[in-house]
Order: C-alpha cells, then structure tokens, then sequence
C-alpha cells in the first residue's frame, strides 16, 4: 500500500470507529424502561406516586421533616413510577417531557435531612433526575 492509500484506509476506519461509537451511546442513552408488572406474585410491584417533597416545598428544606425527597427539573409533574416494599422505597422512574422514562438515581443520604436513618430500609431517600446536577 502506498501512503495516500494507508492515509486513506486510517481515517475511514477512524470516522467509522467513531460513528460506531456515536450509536452505541445514543443507544444506552434511551436504556431505561418503565419497571414490568411481574406476572408472578410477589411484594414488589411497581405503583405510581407522586409523594415527593420538592425544592419548591418548604419542607423540603427542613433537616427535621423525614420524607422522600425529588430533586428533578420536572418536580412532581411527569409521572413516577416506584418499587417497595413495606413503606421502603426501592427504585424509581421519572418521565421526562416526552414520557420517556429515566431512572432516579437515589442519594446515599437524604439530604438535607438528618432524621429518619433509623426508620425501616434507612428511612426516606432522596431521588435525583439523571443528570440534573452535574456528577450525578
């Protein structure tokens, strides 16, 4: 192969290595799925809520008030779907503003509360949107 050719071969290989690339992320971006209703019994069904307290809400800043709290661009407007078990919440999905779902990433700690780590599961979590702030 002559240079030209070699040079050639290289950058369709590199445009299409990165092409490759380019749909494989957008194919995970668009992962996540609303959790299935389970066809077999069990204490783990999916159920909507909306019982979030929000930034908007001034309890929500209260470190006393132990409740599950949303940190989302959406606050409560979109639907959520959760799993539980006994009063733990477990996971949960948000839709964003064209009904795809995503799922809630859950904080090690409900901040800004400090009560309620003794309550069954940990107590209260608090739920962020994906991406809502950075890092997270």
């Amino acid at each position: 192969m002559t240079s030209v050719s070699r040079h050639v071969a290289r950058g369709v290989l590199t445009v299409g290595c990165a092409v490759a690339v380019a749909l494989g992320a957008a194919g995970t971006a668009a992962a996540d799925e609303w959790p299935p209703i389970p066809d077999y019994p069990t204490p783990f069904v999916p159920f909507e809520t909306k019982n979030f307290l929000t930034p908007t809400d001034p309890a929500y800043w209260n470190p006393l008030v132990a409740q599950e709290r949303l940190t989302s661009p959406f606050g409560t407007s979109t639907r959520i779907v959760c799993t539980a078990f006994h009063g733990v919440t477990y996971d949960c999905w948000q839709a964003d503003e064209h009904g795809n779902p995503h799922k809630l990433v859950r904080l090690p700690f409900n901040l800004p509360s400090v009560t309620g780590s003794s309550m069954p599961g940990g107590g209260p979590g608090h739920y962020v949107y994906p991406g809502f702030i950075p890092g997270i």
